[in-house]
C-alpha cells in the first residue's frame, strides 16, 4: 500500500462529495430556498462559522459533507413557521428538480474538466506503437508465468534479449516489412513460425540497426513470440480533440458504469472465489480497491505521466458512476427525490383533468419503509464490495 496514494484518493473523493453538496447548494440559494447548514464532514463540529443565515463549518469525521435546505419533504418540519414559503418543498417543482440533480450535474462537470484538461496537459495515452516499453528477459513456461511476467532459473533467455533489443529501441521493420504500429508488429511476429529467424529493424538515438533473432514459442498462446512490448506515448492534443476524446471517455464509463451496477447481483457469489478477476466480480469495486489501486499507480515503476493519466482517469470514472448511480430512481438516492416530484405532478396533472384539487406532497411517511429496504440493500452491496477488496483484492490498475 502507498500513503501517498491513498491520501491522494480520500482527498479527491472528500473534494467531489463536497462539490457535490456546492451544487445542491448553490442551486437552492439561487431559486431563493433557505439552507441552513453547509458542512464538511460528519460527528462532532470542530469548527463553524455563521454567514447570514447559513452555518459553515468542518466536522471531525471526513467521511463526506452534508448541506440542510428547510422542507425537504412532507415529514421536514421548518422551526419557523414563517420560512415555509422558502422551503425546498413549496418551490416550483422544475426548481426543485433542478437541485435534485445539481449534485450528480457537479460530478459530471468535474469528470468531463478532468478528462478534458489530462488530454490537453498530459496527452492522451497511446500503446499502439512500435516504441518498446518492456523487453522480456525469458521465454515463460506457459501462458500463466508470461501473464504474471515471472521467469525461474530454468527458462531460456527471449529472443528480444538474445538479439540486443532495449527499452526505448523504435521498431521500423519487422522482417523487411516497415511497420508503423504495434498491431502491424505484434501480427508479423505472431504469424512468424516458431523457431524462424528474423531480422528486427530498429531506431535507436537516431541510428538504425538490424538485429537479428531466433523466435521462440511459448506453451498455450498461439503464434511466435519475441517478447516485446510497447511503450505507452503520451500525445498533447488541441482543445476541440481534447474535448471529443473527454466526451467519448465519458460515454464510455457511463456504458461501463451501467454494466457494472447490471453485473453486480451476479457478481457478488464470485467476489470471494479465487477467480475473482476473471468474472463479473472483478469488474467492481469498492472505495478501497479504488484506493489500492491509485497507490499502487502512485508506487509503480512507471512514468509520471502515467500514474498522472491512471489517478485522473480513476477519480473521473468514479464521478461519473456516483453521478449515474445518484440519479437512478430509487429512494433515498437524488434521482429518488427526482421521481417522487415527478409522480406529485402528474398526479396533480390527473387531479385537474378530474376537476379535482391538487393532492400535494407525496406522503413520505408511506415512503419510508421503501426508501429504508433500498439503503440497507445498498449498505449490504457496499460492505460486501469493502470486505472483498481487503481479503480477495483485485489488481484493477493493471
Amino acid at each position: 500500500m502507498d500513503l501517498i496514494g491513498w491520501v491522494i484518493f480520500l482527498v479527491a473523493l472528500l473534494f467531489s462529495v463536497m462539490l457535490h453538496e456546492t451544487g445542491h447548494f448553490v442551486m437552492a440559494k439561487k431559486f431563493g430556498m433557505k439552507a441552513t447548514r453547509y458542512f464538511v464532514g460528519f460527528g462532532p463540529t470542530i469548527w463553524s462559522t455563521r454567514r447570514g443565515e447559513t452555518e459553515y463549518g468542518i466536522k471531525a469525521l471526513p467521511l463526506g459533507g452534508f448541506v440542510k435546505i428547510i422542507g425537504m419533504h412532507s415529514l421536514d418540519d421548518v422551526d419557523d413557521p414563517a420560512d415555509e414559503p422558502r422551503s425546498f418543498r413549496r418551490q416550483p417543482a422544475w426548481q426543485r428538480i433542478v437541485v435534485l440533480c445539481a449534485g450528480s450535474f457537479m460530478h459530471f462537470v468535474l469528470a468531463f474538466l478532468l478528462i478534458f484538461g489530462l488530454a490537453l496537459g498530459i496527452g492522451i495515452s497511446n500503446d499502439n506503437t512500435t516504441q518498446l516499453g518492456t523487453v522480456s528477459t525469458c521465454v515463460a513456461a506457459n501462458t500463466t508465468q508470461l501473464n504474471n511476467g515471472t521467469c525461474t532459473a530454468s527458462d531460456q533467455a527471449s529472443p528480444a534479449k538474445l538479439a540486443g533489443l532495449r527499452v526505448g529501441d523504435q521498431v521500423t521493420a519487422f522482417n523487411g516489412k516497415p511497420v508503423s504500429n504495434w498491431t502491424q508488429l505484434g501480427n508479423a511476429i505472431r504469424r512468424a513460425p516458431a523457431g524462424s529467424a528474423a531480422d528486427i529493424t530498429v531506431k535507436r538515438d537516431s541510428t538504425l540497426l538490424t538485429l537479428h533473432a531466433t523466435l521462440a514459442a511459448v506453451s498455450g498462446r498461439s503464434g511466435a513470440y519475441l517478447g516485446i512490448a510497447p511503450t505507452v506515448v503520451f500525445q498533447t492534443v488541441n482543445p476541440v480533440r481534447a474535448a471529443q476524446y473527454a466526451g467519448s471517455a465519458f460515454g464510455q464509463v457511463i456504458v461501463g458504469s451501467a454494466k457494472a451496477v447490471a453485473a453486480l447481483p451476479s457478481a457478488l457469489p464470485k467476489l470471494f472465489s479465487k477467480d475473482r478477476g476473471g468474472t463479473a466480480a472483478g469488474q467492481v469495486s469498492s472505495v478501497v480497491g479504488a484506493a489500492e489501486a491509485t497507490g499502487a499507480a502512485v508506487a509503480a515503476n512507471v512514468g509520471w505521466q502515467y500514474k498522472v493519466s491512471f489517478v485522473l482517469l480513476l477519480i473521473a470514472s468514479l464521478n461519473i458512476f456516483v453521478g449515474v448511480f445518484n440519479m437512478l430512481p430509487l429512494l433515498p438516492l437524488d434521482g429518488g427525490h427526482v421521481a417522487v416530484v415527478v409522480w406529485e405532478r402528474i398526479r396533480a396533472w390527473f387531479a385537474r383533468l378530474r376537476g379535482r384539487p391538487d393532492p400535494g406532497l407525496v406522503d413520505m411517511a408511506k415512503l419510508l419503509p421503501v426508501s429504508f429496504s433500498i439503503f440497507m440493500v445498498l449498505m449490504f452491496f457496499g460492505v460486501m464490495l469493502v470486505l472483498a477488496d481487503i481479503v480477495n483484492p483485485v489488481n484493477i490498475a493493471g
